[in-house]
């Protein structure tokens, strides 16, 4: 990359940005994508690296080379689980620092929303008995037991708030 910056007649000066890209049916899956331009020759270029989602998933940074490299680093790291060695504070940009459900741009990523407890609750007791359930949705469903006789009844009748006195 430092080629790519001094060498004359390439002098890819500017980082326009750097990404990301997973692919399912490759045989090494993972890609970083650095998009660099030539202000001088007007000129884009796109370099790839390509990873094994199974072996190391890490670069080198070019923070060194680019500043402007060091937040879309972090974003990168944060969201596909790719680190740079050498980065001066590769840290998590996006999620939380705790975070450690996976990385959201990664095709292993559960694509199932949360809900919140007590609508995965009202879900599980409105749901026929033919209903396949899942073990999460099953252990769901034995903590209503747990509940509260005044929550259980606003579930079952669909409510947020206190029920009407006058039912």
């Amino acid at each position: 990359m430092a080629w790519l910056r001094d060498t004359p007649g390439h002098t890819y000066d500017y980082l326009v940005d750097v990404t990301a890209v997973e692919y399912r049916d490759r045989e090494r899956p993972l890609e970083v994508v650095y998009g660099l331009r030539s202000l001088s020759r007007r000129a884009d270029l796109r370099v790839k690296v390509e990873l094994d989602s199974q072996g190391d998933l890490t670069v080198d940074s070019v923070v060194p080379l680019w500043r402007g490299a060091d937040w879309l680093e972090r974003e990168v790291y944060d969201m596909f689980g790719i680190t740079f060695r050498g980065h001066p504070d590769l840290r998590r940009i996006l999620m939380w620092e705790t975070y450690a459900e996976g990385y959201p741009l990664r095709k292993d990523f559960p694509l199932r929303g949360r809900f919140s407890r007590a609508e995965q609750v009202r879900q599980a007791l409105a749901a026929s008995p033919e209903a396949h359930y899942s073990l999460e949705e099953l252990s769901i469903a034995d903590a209503y037991e747990e509940l509260p006789a005044d929550m259980k009844e606003r579930l079952r009748r669909g409510t947020r708030g206190e029920l009407p006195d006058s039912e």
